[in-house]
């Protein structure tokens, strides 16, 4: 089970505590733009697989039907200005690239982790996978998709299970990755917890030595516009992270152990 209105507060103090690297990060970000290196106002990429690589980089193959291929069509928005559950705009609008053409539920729900299990579910759902469509809570109570398939019954079906399943669940539900160089679109990095946290593997790239680079997208507390994330430290803006040795990924608002790689 989840208590996800009451932890923001939590969250905060959580944050405050073991994440000074992520407000480096931010704070990177900040210099970055104060250098004249102006973050844009729109967005002129229509989805993800439309972005642009680095030099020398090629997408990984994933087949037009699979999870992978699914991802790299999402759509964006122009708008690169993050909304809550509410519509008030976040407080911070320094983490996003861009915005994902995904919508939001009117309630504080579709947070971290439910935005990785909404865009499983998405994909699940388009291409008609409707008993693949299933998540668990901390309990191990299963929430099946059941009849009619239809998208107003979907997101019925979606809003139950933000209530009953988070982080702690989803990481169950997940299968470890050892190796952090074997990552895939579709992968999700996640700590479970009352809170954790959760991002997804939107696309990966290689170049000709192997070396891989690669996209995340979040939602976060309180609940918002599911968004691909910039590299704070990539002296441009840029949302490539770089596979390298380090045993933690910062990401703009929350730092992981690459151990905490999973897969679906």
């Amino acid at each position: 089970m989840t208590f996800k209105p009451l932890l923001f507060f939590c969250l905060l103090i959580s944050f405050s505590c073991n994440n000074t690297t992520a407000t480096s990060a931010s704070n990177k970000l900040k210099t970055i733009e104060s250098n004249n290196v102006k973050l844009p106002d729109k967005n002129p990429y229509q989805s993800i697989a439309a972005i642009p690589l680095p030099k020398g980089y090629t997408r990984i193959f994933a087949d037009s039907n699979s999870f992978a291929g699914w991802l790299r069509n999402v759509g964006l928005k122009e708008n690169k200005t993050v909304y809550l559950f509410d519509g008030r705009p976040k407080l911070n609008q320094m983490a996003q690239f861009a915005v994902l053409d995904i919508t939001v539920p009117d309630k504080d729900l579709q947070q971290c982790a439910d935005a990785v299990m909404r865009l499983r579910a998405e994909y699940l759902f388009s291409v008609k996978k409707f008993d693949a469509i299933r998540f668990y809570d901390n309990d191990i109570t299963e929430y099946a998709f059941h009849p009619p398939y239809s998208k107003e019954n979907f997101m019925s079906y979606m809003e139950t299970v933000f209530g009953m399943c988070g982080s702690a669940s989803l990481s169950k539900q997940l299968h470890p990755v050892n190796d952090f160089t074997t990552i895939l679109p579709g992968d999700v990095i996640i700590r479970g917890g009352f809170p954790g946290h959760a991002v997804i593997v939107m696309d990966v790239a290689e170049d000709s030595t192997g070396k891989k680079i690669f996209m995340l997208a979040q939602s976060y507390m309180p609940a918002q516009d599911i968004h691909l994330l910039l590299n704070p430290f990539n002296d441009t803006p840029s949302p490539w992270f770089e596979v390298d040795d380090a045993p933690e990924l910062i990401t703009p608002e929350y730092v992981f152990y690459k151990t905490e790689l999973k897969r679906w």
